[in-house]
């Protein structure tokens, strides 16, 4: 018999609720006679998507592999800083579909919230992320790979178009989508102890789209040889070719990192994000169109109410008060 708290997988649709053979459920409530159950239903982020009534042919036990942990985990912002830490230590932090899905969740919620106004990225364990799950990228078809990688693209541009500045807190080895994650995030703190790799040549597998963002962030023949060598570079590599902003003794990284992140959010939220979203769209322009678009971005910057009182709160030398 099936208990309360016991976690079931549907065998079949249904349909009504959204839910497919296969989903994965936590039993709340039994019905008399065991009839049916009641099913709180979960997304890879933690949040509750369906209670639903499951008959009893609908359902069976989950085996343990079925059963899907918490990969990202969201600490709600304080003092406007919200943290995601990747939480699976034990599969290296690996960006499977699982985890993309959370963090495409996360970082959806974060955009939302007004609480939020930094965001910071770190992990749990000695490596920072290994990139995608390789058993992810076997035995499928041209579908099943092309659904991992526009995942992975998802939550790489939701980082890039979030309107909050996003801070990785690299303590381990990044490699791969995992080297693509930190090269896509506006600032990267990491520890000295660090490393940063983009190895796919070497199982036969270019990292064609962590490279989109490497070549972004790294100078174009030091990024080549990353992706032709597939060796790691150091911390101290990784700051003078361009990849990260700054570098942490390992023991000091969490602190430096949010004393980085408390000192961006004590900016105006609409300051930051007018900023951020016009550094990557003037970054691809010629430079007179860029110059162009700039100086109408700060035509619109002294429009805003938050400008007025900085500027104002500078000439009487006293602390701003921001409407965002």
């Amino acid at each position: 018999m099936l208990q309360e708290h016991e976690q079931i997988v549907l065998t079949a649709d249904i349909p009504e609720d959204n839910l497919k053979a296969g989903d994965v459920g936590t039993i709340v409530h039994i019905y008399p006679r065991h009839v049916a159950y009641e099913v709180e239903f979960f997304s890879p982020a933690g949040n509750t998507v369906a209670v639903a009534t499951v008959e009893r042919t609908q359902a069976r036990p989950a085996a343990p592999a079925e059963i899907e942990p918490l990969t990202v985990l969201y600490n709600y912002a304080t003092d406007g800083i919200a943290v995601l830490t990747l939480n699976n230590p034990q599969r290296r932090n690996a960006l499977s579909s699982h985890t993309l899905a959370a963090l495409e969740e996360w970082l959806d919620e974060i955009a939302a919230d007004p609480a939020a106004r930094v965001v910071v990225i770190r992990s749990e364990g000695p490596v920072f992320s290994s990139g995608h799950d390789l058993n992810e990228l076997v035995n499928g078809d041209a579908e099943d790979y092309t659904a991992v990688f526009d995942a992975c693209t998802r939550v790489m541009e939701a980082i890039r178009l979030l309107p909050k500045p996003v801070i990785a807190q690299v303590q381990g080895l990044a490699t791969a989508a995992g080297c693509q994650l930190v090269a896509t995030c506006d600032i990267a703190v990491a520890a000295d102890t660090a490393a940063f790799a983009t190895p796919g040549v070497q199982i036969g597998l270019f990292c064609t789209t962590p490279g989109v963002a490497v070549a972004r962030s790294v100078m174009p023949k030091k990024a080549m040889e990353m992706l032709l060598t597939g060796k790691p570079i150091s911390a101290q590599e990784a700051i003078a070719f361009g990849l990260i902003s700054r570098i942490a003794p390992a023991d000091e990284l969490e602190t430096q990192t949010m004393e980085l992140a408390r000192q961006i959010a004590s900016a105006s939220a609409h300051t930051l994000a007018l900023g951020k979203a016009a550094f990557y769209q003037q970054v691809e322009m010629n430079r007179p169109d860029a110059y162009h678009f700039a100086g109408k971005v700060m035509v619109d910057n002294l429009l805003a109410d938050d400008a007025h009182e900085g500027i104002s709160a500078f000439l009487e030398k006293r602390p701003p008060v921001w409407t965002t």
